[in-house]
């Protein structure tokens, strides 16, 4: 009965919220009706009280702060905002916070209908209860800090070429912005998509310096970072393309080095089921006459 009662309150609250929005159903105010005539206030005639907008309004901030709170406790350093500029994402901070606390709520009330239809003991009904809505908060989470992680990754593996066609480019005479939108326009990888955001800074009004040192701010890759100090003496150096050059080199020999470590790890992990193989016939070859011996002297 106490499930029925749960899941008719919650069917009736969103059937209210859903009607709230229908012209038919709910009669426009006064306010509603001059607001296009009054600008200043056409945002709170739109925000009724118990409208969809007004419970964003209301769910968005606490959303927020709870978010940013339980990823702060469980290690999540980096801020949202940069991990979800930092892999294009469609969604603001908000958006995504709502969407998870809305995830962990419906994994708390799959959580709990599970342990009551099932009559689990109180123990492991809590942990479940407790556990369902910060799994599902954390799951979330882990997949924002994953795809933000392959896309540093992507961008540190991508660089040495976009280097040296810069490079190219800058010595065969083209700007330094013809030859950063040429890059971005002709291609499909990580760089491209956030040289492509350097450009519409740039027609929003910052200089390119600007333009490529938020670029590297939001990337987090110190092989960005030092690609954007060279390019940043665009109007001081005179041979900045030989710079760039051996800039794109180095960043080679960078992943050239974590390929090899990444290959010596991996020739290391091999050796464990082979260690573990061989060591538990050898302790059981041990063990038989050592069980003996112990035998034989118990017996005298």
């Amino acid at each position: 009965m106490r499930v029925l009662a749960i899941l008719s309150l919650s069917a009736f609250i969103g059937l209210a919220l859903l009607l709230s929005e229908q012209r038919w159903i709910n009669r426009p105010r006064l306010t509603d009706r001059l607001s296009p005539y009054a600008p200043g206030f056409a945002e709170q005639a739109r925000l009724g009280l118990g409208s969809v907008a007004s419970f964003r309004e209301v769910v968005a901030p606490l959303s927020r702060a709870v978010g940013e709170r339980v990823a702060r406790t469980f290690g999540v350093s980096e801020e949202l905002g940069i991990r979800l500029r930092r892999i294009h994402s469609p969604w603001d901070v908000t958006t995504f916070r709502v969407r998870q606390l809305g995830w962990a709520g419906a994994a708390f009330v799959a959580a709990t209908v599970v342990a009551v239809g099932l009559g689990a003991p109180t123990l492991f009904a809590v942990l479940g209860v407790l556990g369902a809505p910060i799994l599902a908060f954390l799951l979330l989470e882990q997949q924002v800090v994953g795809a933000s992680n392959a896309w540093q990754r992507g961008l540190f593996l991508e660089l040495p070429v976009v280097a040296e066609q810069l490079g190219m480019l800058l010595s065969a005479g083209w700007s330094l912005t013809a030859a950063v939108n040429r890059i971005a326009e002709r291609g499909s990888g990580n760089c491209s998509k956030d040289l492509t955001r350097v450009i519409q800074r740039t027609q929003q009004g910052l200089n390119e310096a600007e333009a490529l040192q938020e670029w590297a701010d939001l990337a987090g890759v110190d092989a960005v970072e030092r690609l954007v100090t060279i390019l940043a003496l665009n109007q001081e150096a005179a041979d900045l393309g030989r710079l760039i050059s051996d800039e794109a080199r180095a960043i080679r020999r960078e992943n050239q080095r974590e390929l090899i470590e990444s290959i010596e790890k991996r020739t290391q992990q091999v050796w464990i089921p082979v260690t573990a193989a061989t060591l538990l016939p050898g302790l059981l070859l041990m063990g038989v006459p050592f069980l003996d011996a112990l035998t034989l002297f118990s017996a005298n």
